[in-house]
């Protein structure tokens, strides 16, 4: 059985872009990490130990916007 969400501590100058980039390899989905999370103060940089659930989202393969031909 899959998990639903992952577990993450916080470390010093850790932020919620970098956090989403870590896990989802995509630093704009951060939101998914903010709304799992209502109780953290939506802050520039984490505190360190700050608990944070991930949760774990389907990422669509195909990018969103077309690729020229030239990078196909």
């Amino acid at each position: 059985m899959r998990p639903e969400a992952l577990v993450h501590i916080t470390t010093a100058g850790e932020r919620w872009d970098l956090i989403a980039w870590t896990f989802y390899g995509d630093a704009s989905l951060y939101q998914y990490i903010i709304m799992a999370n209502p109780t953290v103060a939506i802050v520039p940089e984490l505190s360190p130990g700050t608990t944070l659930t991930i949760p774990i989202i389907a990422i669509s393969q195909t990018p969103s916007t077309p690729l020229p031909p030239w990078r196909r």
